[in-house]
Formats: C-alpha cells, sequence, structure tokens
C-alpha cells in the first residue's frame, strides 16, 4: 500500500509538472522536454557505459538548431529518416537473439537519434503553423497515459500469455491487447472533442502510439536487462528513471510525427 500511494504520488507530480508546462507557454514546454532528454540520456550512458560528456553537448547543439533555427521542411525531413532508421535498427536489436555489444560511436549515434532526436520530434508535435496546439500534445499524453495504465491493470488481472519473457517478464499480450483497446476507445472520445484530426485519424495516431510505444518500453527493458538493473534511474520514486517514464513516448515520437504529417498531405 505505501509503495502504490508513494508512485501515485510521484506520478501525480510528474502529471502536474507537465500540464503546467503545456499550459504556461510553448517556451516553458520546450525546455521542460529539452531537461527530459538530458535526464534520459544521461540513464542511458549509464545503461550502456558510454562514457564522456560529448552527447550532451550533441544534443544539446542539435536540439537548439531544429527547434529554433532549422524551418527548412527538408532538413527535418532528414533528421526524421535519420532518428526512424536508427529505431528500425533497435528493432533488430530487440528481436536479435544475442546481446550485441555496440562500440562507441554505435552508442553515441543510437544515444544522440533514439533519445536526442525522440525528444525534439516530440517537442515538435504541437507546432502546426506557427502555432502551439495544446489539445493535440495533451491528447497524445491521454493515449500514452490511457495505454500505459490500462495495460498494467488488464495485464495484472487477467495477464497470463507472456509477450516477450526474455525482455520484459511481466509484459503480457493480454496487458498489451487491453492497453490497446481502452486506447482506441479514449481517442475516439478525443476525436468528438478536438477537432484539429478527425477521429478516423486519432484512431490511427493511438494504433501508431501503442504498437511503437510498446516497442520503445521492450527496447529499454533489454537495454536494462543486459545492463542488469531493474530500473534506468530513481529520479521518480515508486517509477524509476525518466527514461523508464518516457521510453514509450521517445521512441513512438518520430512515428507519431510521421503520422500527422501524413494526415496533413492526405487531407
Amino acid at each position: 500500500m505505501k509503495e502504490v500511494l508513494r508512485r501515485a504520488l510521484s506520478g501525480a507530480v510528474y502529471i502536474i509538472l507537465l500540464l503546467s508546462a503545456v499550459f504556461m507557454s510553448s517556451d516553458a514546454f520546450d525546455f521542460l522536454f529539452m531537461t527530459f532528454g538530458l535526464a534520459c540520456l544521461y540513464e542511458y550512458k549509464r545503461l550502456v557505459h558510454l562514457k564522456g560528456y560529448h552527447i550532451f553537448i550533441a544534443y544539446l547543439a542539435l536540439w537548439w538548431t531544429f527547434i529554433y533555427l532549422v524551418h527548412d521542411r527538408w532538413l527535418i525531413y532528414i533528421l526524421m529518416f535519420l532518428t526512424i532508421s536508427t529505431n528500425i535498427v533497435l528493432l533488430f536489436f530487440l528481436f536479435s537473439k544475442k546481446d550485441r555489444l555496440f562500440q562507441f560511436h554505435h552508442k553515441f549515434l543510437i544515444g544522440l537519434l533514439y533519445i536526442g532526436g525522440g525528444c525534439i520530434f516530440l517537442t515538435m508535435i504541437p507546432y502546426k503553423d506557427n502555432d502551439f496546439a495544446k489539445l493535440l500534445i495533451m491528447g497524445i499524453f491521454i493515449l500514452i497515459w490511457v495505454n500505459d495504465s490500462f495495460a498494467y491493470l488488464v495485464g495484472s488481472t487477467l495477464g497470463r500469455t507472456k509477450l516477450f519473457p526474455a525482455v520484459s517478464p511481466k509484459k503480457t499480450i493480454e496487458g498489451t491487447l487491453g492497453g490497446l483497446v481502452f486506447t482506441l476507445i479514449a481517442a475516439y472520445l478525443l476525436g468528438r472533442y478536438e477537432t484539429m484530426i478527425n477521429p478516423i485519424q486519432w484512431l490511427i495516431l493511438a494504433s501508431v502510439i501503442v504498437l511503437f510505444g510498446t516497442l520503445g518500453d521492450l527496447i529499454e527493458s533489454k537495454f536494462k536487462r543486459i545492463a542488469g538493473v531493474k530500473d534506468s534511474g530513481a529520479i521518480i520514486p515508486g517509477h524509476g528513471g525518466m527514461l523508464d517514464r518516457l521510453d514509450s513516448m521517445v521512441f513512438a515520437a518520430p512515428f507519431a510525427y510521421l503520422t500527422l504529417k501524413i494526415f496533413t498531405y492526405v487531407s
């Protein structure tokens, strides 16, 4: 009971911080996710034993460049291609039976694009036609929270079939499907009240977030298993590290951004 209360309190603080940043200003939102990215990179560095602090400098330079300086869509598409390509490499790593040992430059580029690129595209998502779409990004956060919450609740009560026991022994197929169903329900409801994208597009976006969010969670679990640790850090009491909290969000972000761009061209 004490552990549940601690998780609830720390989760509430995290949500309040996120909501405050979204509704305070776009600059506050940008700064918050830049900071979250630094925290995730620090934990990633420890998991893969990446030495030096060059990755922080590279991340800050990349983040500042693409958030404030670059407005050419083709440069953004190049970064998106590199980030998604890196995530695809990580999918091969996830399903490989061998625990691949990455070299320094591999660890550096993976961290910069998987985490750095993910945080950059997460920051870019609410910006549309120079407007900051608060309800759109809040809707995406709601979908992620609904998926995480109901995957845990359904999995802990009805879960019998392991999804990927070699990497994440507690994650079940029933929990994953439960998370998907409730996320689609949430997406349908969002589509009725947030009209920036239509209800069908909300359902497609929800499916993308659930699929790639689940894969992102599994990838981080494999990093932790190889490192021999339960959590990536201890910054959030009861939840572990910042990367534990944002793994699904960071991995899914470039795919969600791509999906929204496709919606723009189709409509």
